[in-house]
């Protein structure tokens, strides 16, 4: 396989580079239970250009009127990255999309049809020259409607499985017809990098003097990363990954990875880089694992807990007398200080602003304010309040919905064996409602006494389908953290709309409330907004990853 710098980057990409193509808002967000709210992928977005990747792409406009809007938000009010919004090779996909994205800076089409014998027969019940003519159809209608400088990329689902003949005429037949990138995603994660090098080295060959030639793959056999890295070296110069390597079933390639791979390793790629801003890693690696609800697992690749920590012996003696030892990159490369800040209730704003920064948050105006009031608050309640303590707070204030529901007062009396009482008083759409209910403990209670609130005014109630607690710090004072997912009693079956909610308080219970209410707001808005509970989980249409 030739090295990397000899071959083409494609017309669009700049020599040496490799663009970063993010897809957590639009894939990541397919895995089961990790729906976002158009606050919250307008949040993610902004730490995203501020980690400075090439691409946001926000979602699948045709999706749900809700996708659609968080699409057209992210577009209009991002900037210095281009905004991609996805579409099926079908009439009404396209035309949703460019509507969305019309207004980004740089708009960037990415139009999908499958490509392997089996999604040909099985799935779309078409045969090859059939799906051919409805890529360059709909390829040849973005370049019409975007313009001549727009991006437009085609991707073909399932592209490891397809014959290579006729994978090499779909993509040399959607370049004459206006792709300036051509994609080949590993669909169900079935390819080996050896052989999905060698696939895209043909690529590059053919139209690598035509078209940037992209990857996106995904982790079904543990091989996202390592597959993602060889296409690099074969000659792909966009690669599609995701914060967290977040998607649907075991899923994609993570950015941390692929970028750190190669920058650490900068011999195998050379003359390559990205413009990712690296030391804003970890940041993003909180930020979408708190909104989204799942956890990064402890041996994670660069942002798991246990990524830069030492226990044997032997490392940490080597650690100590040169990092080099044990630590192939530095903790501060990918956003860690090291360091922990003590907030007392004489520190100031302007502190508290540095601080934030340098943990990868830049936060003003009315939401320094809004932290600093709380940070302030929590030291009173506590000995310390770490560094750990403010990324909560921060990502607490990214996951806030307009409350429709509302918390006026509480109480809860407990008892040995269990039993327990709970009131809340609540406003319910304007309405105020004040219930007693009992529980077989303090949450179990005042979760009963919300439901009894909520039925008579909505005609419905959260049901409780997760509830998870963790210690945001150590120490017999730390904050706890509650998440629960939710979904309306009155939705059944497998395509239920599920919600996560998020509390964060000293007061565990207060923290289980507030949580329970974060996810009722949301379900309530999801009403409001006339969002259907099919469209809004986004995994109604075919997946092209």
């Amino acid at each position: 396989m030739p090295p990397a710098a000899s071959r083409s980057s494609g017309p669009f990409v700049p020599a040496g580079t490799v663009r970063v193509f993010d897809t957590t808002l639009r894939d990541g967000e397919q895995a089961p239970g990790a729906g976002l709210t158009a606050a919250e992928k307008l949040e993610v977005a902004r730490q995203l250009v501020r980690l400075k990747v090439d691409v946001i792409e926000a979602g699948f406009p045709a999706a749900s009127p809700g996708d659609f809007d968080a699409v057209h938000r992210i577009a209009r009010e991002t900037r210095g990255v281009a905004v991609a919004a996805l579409a099926r090779c079908r009439d009404g996909d396209p035309q949703r999309a460019i509507e969305a994205i019309r207004v980004a800076e740089r708009p960037h089409l990415h139009v999908f049809i499958a490509t392997s014998d089996i999604h040909l027969k099985h799935k779309l019940r078409i045969d090859r020259d059939q799906a051919l003519a409805e890529a360059r159809k709909w390829v040849a209608f973005g370049r019409k409607m975007l313009g001549a400088d727009a991006e437009i990329e085609f991707s073909a689902e399932d592209a490891s499985r397809t014959d290579v003949d006729y994978l090499m005429r779909v993509y040399e037949a959607v370049v004459e017809a206006g792709a300036t990138t051509i994609n080949i995603p590993d669909t169900v994660g079935y390819a080996i990098p050896s052989e999905f090098g060698a696939l895209v080295a043909r690529a590059v060959d053919l139209l690598g003097r035509d078209a940037t030639v992209s990857v996106h793959c995904h982790n079904d056999l543990g091989l996202a990363t390592a597959n993602t890295v060889a296409a690099v070296q074969a000659g792909a110069r966009q690669v599609e990954v995701t914060i967290n390597g977040l998607g649907e079933r075991a899923g994609n390639a993570s950015l941390e990875e692929v970028v750190m791979a190669l920058r650490t390793r900068p011999t195998q790629f050379p003359d390559l880089v990205t413009g990712v801003q690296t030391e804003q890693i970890t940041a993003a690696s909180r930020l979408v694992s708190y909104l989204t609800g799942f956890a990064v697992q402890p041996n994670k690749a660069v942002v798991g807990g246990n990524a830069f920590a030492h226990e044997s012996g032997i490392h940490q003696d080597g650690v100590i007398k040169n990092p080099l030892t044990y630590e192939i990159m530095t903790p501060q490369s990918v956003g860690l200080t090291g360091s922990q800040l003590t907030i007392g209730k004489l520190s100031g704003r302007r502190g508290l602003q540095g601080k934030l920064r340098e943990l990868g948050h830049d936060v003003e105006g009315e939401a320094l304010d809004a932290i600093y009031r709380q940070a302030i608050a929590l030291a009173d309640l506590k000995k310390e309040v770490t560094d750990a303590d403010l990324l909560a707070l921060v990502e607490q204030r990214a996951s806030e919905v307009p409350a429709s529901v509302s918390i006026l007062g509480w109480s809860v009396t407990s008892s040995h064996g269990g039993n327990a009482t709970g009131t809340v008083s609540l406003t319910v759409a304007g309405e105020e409602r004040g219930v007693e209910a009992t529980g077989n403990g303090p949450v179990n209670a005042l979760y009963s006494a919300v439901d009894q609130a909520l039925q008579p005014v909505l005609g419905w109630h959260p049901v409780l389908t997760e509830y998870e607690i963790k210690a945001v710090s150590a120490g017999e004072d730390a904050q706890g953290q509650v998440l629960v997912r939710c979904r309306r009693s009155s939705d059944e079956g497998p395509g239920a709309l599920i919600v996560s909610g998020h509390g964060l308080s000293t007061n565990i219970i207060e923290a289980s409330l507030e949580a329970y209410l974060v996810a009722a707001n949301k379900l309530h808005g999801a009403e409001i907004n006339g969002v259907s509970v099919a469209f809004i989980s986004g995994r109604t249409v075919e997946d092209p990853s």
